[in-house]
Protein backbone atom coordinates (compact mmCIF):
# COMPACT_ATOMS: atom_id res chain seq x y z
CA UNK A 1 0.00 0.00 0.00
CA UNK A 2 1.27 3.44 -0.74
CA UNK A 3 1.19 5.98 2.23
CA UNK A 4 -1.68 8.13 2.85
CA UNK A 5 -1.16 11.75 2.95
CA UNK A 6 -3.67 13.91 4.24
CA UNK A 7 -2.47 17.78 4.42
CA UNK A 8 0.58 17.67 7.25
CA UNK A 9 0.09 14.32 8.39
CA UNK A 10 1.65 11.35 6.87
CA UNK A 11 -0.02 7.60 7.59
CA UNK A 12 2.52 5.03 6.88
CA UNK A 13 0.58 1.79 5.70
CA UNK A 14 0.52 -1.07 6.34
CA UNK A 15 3.80 -3.33 5.27
CA UNK A 16 1.45 -6.16 3.02
CA UNK A 17 3.84 -5.83 0.17
CA UNK A 18 7.16 -6.92 -0.60
CA UNK A 19 9.42 -10.03 -2.09
CA UNK A 20 9.74 -11.17 2.11
CA UNK A 21 5.87 -11.27 2.35
CA UNK A 22 3.79 -14.20 1.14
CA UNK A 23 0.23 -13.80 2.74
CA UNK A 24 -1.65 -17.32 3.99
CA UNK A 25 -5.22 -17.60 2.97
CA UNK A 26 -7.09 -18.43 5.94
CA UNK A 27 -11.02 -19.03 6.84
CA UNK A 28 -11.67 -17.20 10.05
CA UNK A 29 -9.67 -15.15 12.45
CA UNK A 30 -8.85 -17.83 15.14
CA UNK A 31 -5.67 -16.21 16.59
CA UNK A 32 -4.84 -19.72 18.14
CA UNK A 33 -2.13 -18.96 20.64
CA UNK A 34 -2.41 -15.73 20.73
CA UNK A 35 -0.53 -14.94 17.43
CA UNK A 36 -1.40 -14.55 14.01
CA UNK A 37 1.22 -13.47 11.10
CA UNK A 38 0.88 -13.57 7.49
CA UNK A 39 -3.06 -14.24 6.52
CA UNK A 40 -5.41 -13.10 4.35
CA UNK A 41 -8.98 -13.59 5.29
CA UNK A 42 -11.21 -13.65 2.79
CA UNK A 43 -15.36 -13.18 2.98
CA UNK A 44 -15.82 -15.17 5.92
CA UNK A 45 -19.35 -14.94 7.47
CA UNK A 46 -19.57 -14.96 10.91
CA UNK A 47 -22.29 -14.99 13.67
CA UNK A 48 -20.32 -14.23 16.30
CA UNK A 49 -15.93 -13.14 15.99
CA UNK A 50 -14.22 -12.95 19.95
CA UNK A 51 -10.75 -12.43 20.04
CA UNK A 52 -8.71 -11.65 23.44
CA UNK A 53 -5.70 -10.98 23.97
CA UNK A 54 -4.72 -11.68 20.42
CA UNK A 55 -1.82 -10.14 18.37
CA UNK A 56 -2.76 -9.78 14.58
CA UNK A 57 0.14 -9.18 12.13
CA UNK A 58 1.01 -8.32 8.85
CA UNK A 59 -2.31 -9.63 7.31
CA UNK A 60 -5.23 -8.55 5.24
CA UNK A 61 -9.47 -9.15 6.10
CA UNK A 62 -11.57 -8.55 3.05
CA UNK A 63 -15.02 -8.77 3.07
CA UNK A 64 -16.05 -10.28 6.81
CA UNK A 65 -19.40 -10.40 7.91
CA UNK A 66 -19.50 -10.50 11.43
CA UNK A 67 -22.88 -10.11 13.35
CA UNK A 68 -21.16 -9.57 16.77
CA UNK A 69 -17.52 -8.68 17.40
CA UNK A 70 -16.03 -8.35 20.22
CA UNK A 71 -11.97 -7.62 20.35
CA UNK A 72 -10.69 -7.43 24.52
CA UNK A 73 -6.78 -6.60 24.18
CA UNK A 74 -6.11 -6.97 20.66
CA UNK A 75 -3.04 -5.62 19.48
CA UNK A 76 -2.54 -5.04 15.23
CA UNK A 77 0.60 -3.97 13.33
CA UNK A 78 0.75 -3.74 9.50
CA UNK A 79 -2.94 -4.94 9.22
CA UNK A 80 -6.25 -3.64 6.72
CA UNK A 81 -9.38 -4.36 6.99
CA UNK A 82 -11.15 -3.45 3.93
CA UNK A 83 -14.79 -3.79 2.85
CA UNK A 84 -16.11 -5.49 6.25
CA UNK A 85 -18.61 -4.88 7.88
CA UNK A 86 -18.13 -5.74 11.89
CA UNK A 87 -21.54 -6.19 14.02
CA UNK A 88 -21.60 -4.54 17.20
CA UNK A 89 -18.12 -4.19 17.59
CA UNK A 90 -16.36 -4.05 21.18
CA UNK A 91 -12.92 -3.28 20.96
CA UNK A 92 -11.50 -2.46 24.38
CA UNK A 93 -7.76 -2.12 25.22
CA UNK A 94 -5.43 -3.12 23.12
CA UNK A 95 -3.26 -0.96 20.35
CA UNK A 96 -3.57 -0.56 16.81
CA UNK A 97 -0.45 0.01 14.92
CA UNK A 98 0.21 0.71 11.06
CA UNK A 99 -3.59 -0.29 10.26
CA UNK A 100 -6.29 0.76 7.92
CA UNK A 101 -10.28 0.17 7.86
CA UNK A 102 -11.32 0.93 4.09
CA UNK A 103 -14.55 0.88 2.94
CA UNK A 104 -15.78 -0.67 6.23
CA UNK A 105 -19.45 -0.70 8.14
CA UNK A 106 -18.48 -0.31 11.90
CA UNK A 107 -22.40 1.64 12.66
CA UNK A 108 -23.18 1.81 16.64
CA UNK A 109 -18.96 0.48 17.23
CA UNK A 110 -17.21 1.25 20.44
CA UNK A 111 -13.59 1.76 21.05
CA UNK A 112 -12.81 2.42 24.64
CA UNK A 113 -9.25 2.38 26.37
CA UNK A 114 -7.34 1.98 22.67
CA UNK A 115 -4.22 3.39 21.62
CA UNK A 116 -3.97 4.35 18.27
CA UNK A 117 -0.46 4.66 16.19
CA UNK A 118 -0.70 5.23 11.90
CA UNK A 119 -4.06 4.23 12.07
CA UNK A 120 -6.36 5.28 8.83
CA UNK A 121 -10.38 5.27 8.53
CA UNK A 122 -10.95 5.91 4.78
CA UNK A 123 -14.53 6.23 3.20
CA UNK A 124 -16.16 4.10 6.36
CA UNK A 125 -19.69 4.06 8.41
CA UNK A 126 -19.01 4.98 11.68
CA UNK A 127 -22.34 6.31 12.76
CA UNK A 128 -22.93 5.96 15.97
CA UNK A 129 -19.61 4.61 17.36
CA UNK A 130 -18.47 5.81 20.77
CA UNK A 131 -15.02 6.57 21.11
CA UNK A 132 -13.93 6.37 24.72
CA UNK A 133 -10.23 7.30 25.88
CA UNK A 134 -8.55 6.62 22.58
CA UNK A 135 -5.40 7.82 22.54
CA UNK A 136 -3.29 8.46 19.66
CA UNK A 137 0.17 7.43 20.07
CA UNK A 138 1.40 8.63 16.51
CA UNK A 139 -0.90 9.24 13.58
CA UNK A 140 -4.65 8.77 13.19
CA UNK A 141 -6.20 9.94 10.03
CA UNK A 142 -10.39 10.23 9.21
CA UNK A 143 -10.87 10.92 5.74
CA UNK A 144 -14.07 10.67 4.07
CA UNK A 145 -15.75 9.24 6.81
CA UNK A 146 -19.48 9.28 8.14
CA UNK A 147 -19.67 10.00 11.89
CA UNK A 148 -23.06 11.05 12.09
CA UNK A 149 -24.29 10.91 15.80
CA UNK A 150 -20.40 9.67 16.93
CA UNK A 151 -18.74 10.72 20.30
CA UNK A 152 -15.39 11.15 21.61
CA UNK A 153 -15.35 10.98 24.94
CA UNK A 154 -11.99 11.22 27.28
CA UNK A 155 -9.51 11.23 23.96
CA UNK A 156 -6.35 12.57 23.33
CA UNK A 157 -6.81 13.37 19.46
CA UNK A 158 -3.99 15.07 19.60
CA UNK A 159 -2.30 13.78 16.14
CA UNK A 160 -5.85 13.02 14.57
CA UNK A 161 -6.92 14.68 11.00
CA UNK A 162 -10.51 14.49 9.78
CA UNK A 163 -10.73 15.04 6.20
CA UNK A 164 -14.06 15.14 4.43
CA UNK A 165 -16.11 13.89 7.00
CA UNK A 166 -19.84 14.08 7.59
CA UNK A 167 -19.81 15.22 11.51
CA UNK A 168 -23.37 15.56 11.91
CA UNK A 169 -24.47 15.83 15.48
CA UNK A 170 -20.39 14.28 15.91
CA UNK A 171 -20.38 14.85 20.18
CA UNK A 172 -16.41 16.17 21.21
CA UNK A 173 -16.91 15.84 24.94
CA UNK A 174 -14.01 16.34 27.35
CA UNK A 175 -10.71 15.37 25.82
CA UNK A 176 -7.40 16.75 24.57
CA UNK A 177 -7.49 18.30 21.45
CA UNK A 178 -4.58 20.01 20.63
CA UNK A 179 -3.45 20.16 17.14
CA UNK A 180 -6.41 18.44 16.08
CA UNK A 181 -7.17 19.09 12.62
CA UNK A 182 -10.48 19.67 11.70
CA UNK A 183 -10.04 21.59 8.08
CA UNK A 184 -12.42 20.51 5.35
CA UNK A 185 -15.23 19.59 7.23
CA UNK A 186 -18.46 21.31 7.98
CA UNK A 187 -18.57 22.04 11.66
CA UNK A 188 -21.94 23.69 11.79
CA UNK A 189 -23.25 20.98 13.66
CA UNK A 190 -20.83 19.86 15.96
CA UNK A 191 -21.88 18.90 19.35
CA UNK A 192 -19.52 20.21 22.50
CA UNK A 193 -17.83 22.48 20.39
CA UNK A 194 -17.05 24.61 23.17
CA UNK A 195 -14.34 21.75 24.45
CA UNK A 196 -12.21 21.91 21.22
CA UNK A 197 -9.46 24.41 22.32
CA UNK A 198 -6.15 24.80 19.85
CA UNK A 199 -8.12 22.55 16.99
CA UNK A 200 -6.59 23.84 13.65
CA UNK A 201 -9.51 24.97 11.17
CA UNK A 202 -9.65 27.26 8.07
CA UNK A 203 -10.55 30.73 8.67
CA UNK A 204 -14.11 30.18 6.91
CA UNK A 205 -14.69 27.42 9.92
CA UNK A 206 -14.90 30.21 12.57
CA UNK A 207 -18.81 30.73 11.20
CA UNK A 208 -19.89 27.26 11.34
CA UNK A 209 -18.18 27.04 15.18
CA UNK A 210 -19.85 30.08 15.93
CA UNK A 211 -23.23 28.56 14.34
CA UNK A 212 -22.65 25.35 16.31
CA UNK A 213 -21.93 27.14 19.59
CA UNK A 214 -25.57 29.52 19.36
CA UNK A 215 -27.05 26.40 18.53
CA UNK A 216 -25.98 24.57 22.17
CA UNK A 217 -26.51 27.77 23.64
CA UNK A 218 -30.34 27.45 22.61
CA UNK A 219 -30.33 31.42 22.58
CA UNK A 220 -32.94 33.36 21.10
CA UNK A 221 -32.69 36.27 18.85
CA UNK A 222 -34.22 39.50 19.66
CA UNK A 223 -36.17 39.86 15.88
CA UNK A 224 -37.95 36.46 16.33
CA UNK A 225 -39.61 38.11 19.35
CA UNK A 226 -40.33 41.24 17.37
CA UNK A 227 -41.92 39.08 15.01
CA UNK A 228 -44.39 37.64 17.50
CA UNK A 229 -45.78 40.74 18.19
Amino acid sequence: MQPHTDRRIRVTPPALTGPDVQLAQIASLDAGRGLLHGFHCVGAELRDLELDQAYLTTGRVTGLRSTRTDFTGVRTDSLAFEDCALGTLQWSKGKLSRSAFRGCKLMGAAFTDVTVDNVLFENCRLDYTAFTRLRTAGRLVFSRCVLTEASFTGCDLRHAVFDDCTLRLTEFGRGYYRNCDLRGNDLSTLLGVHRLEEVIINSGQQFQLAEALVAALEVTFGEDLDDEH
